[in-house]
């Protein structure tokens, strides 16, 4: 099963990055329930071994395409991020280290995989991916705009995601910049 889960995670991320058309530097958040992800309701069977392979999967791409990776601690923990230091410089950390049942396996993973990882409040990531409903929103730059993945299950779980963009500013007659494009 987890070798399926690796290619999965790596399927969607992939994907991701393809339709919101990330950029080196851009932030990528992702929640996630290991529970959902094997087929029980969330928050009821913590899986640290799921965990490491969604872990894995996210950490290769993202390093790979230069981008940074954030990810959601469990409301235990108020969706604190972990991530690493250097994406967000003026960040101010909270004090917690994540654990399975107190944070979530995936963000317990992500504390020992970065190499300098900080615990941060919140964050605005470019885009994201949600998996097992753990509501990443509120981790999201103003303007979320919900993209149709064809990786969209993970295991067990429903994988939703977004993408951001900047506000439009001005009214009827304004010139958006996508439209330009």
């Amino acid at each position: 099963m987890h070798s399926s889960i690796y290619k999965q995670t790596k399927a969607a991320i992939a994907e991701l990055c393809e339709k919101a058309k990330l950029q080196s530097g851009n932030i990528v958040v992702v929640g996630c329930s290991t529970s959902e992800v094997v087929g029980s309701k969330i928050g009821t069977n913590s899986n640290p071994d799921v965990a490491g392979e969604i872990f894995e999967a996210l950490h290769d791409y993202t390093k790979n395409k230069g981008l940074f990776l954030a990810i959601q601690c469990c409301e235990h923990l108020n969706r604190a991020i972990i991530t690493e230091r250097k994406a967000v410089p003026f960040s101010e950390p909270v004090n917690v280290i994540p654990q399975p049942k107190a944070g979530g396996s995936l963000a317990t993973k992500a504390y020992a995989g970065f190499d300098d990882p900080v615990a941060v409040e919140e964050i605005k990531a470019d885009a994201g991916l949600d998996i097992g409903f753990t509501f990443i929103g509120m981790h999201l730059k103003k303007v979320a705009v919900p993209l149709r993945l064809t990786n969209n299950t993970i295991g067990a779980a429903m994988v939703l995601a977004a993408r951001t963009r900047p506000k439009f500013i001005g009214g009827a007659r304004a010139v958006y910049k996508e439209d330009m494009l």
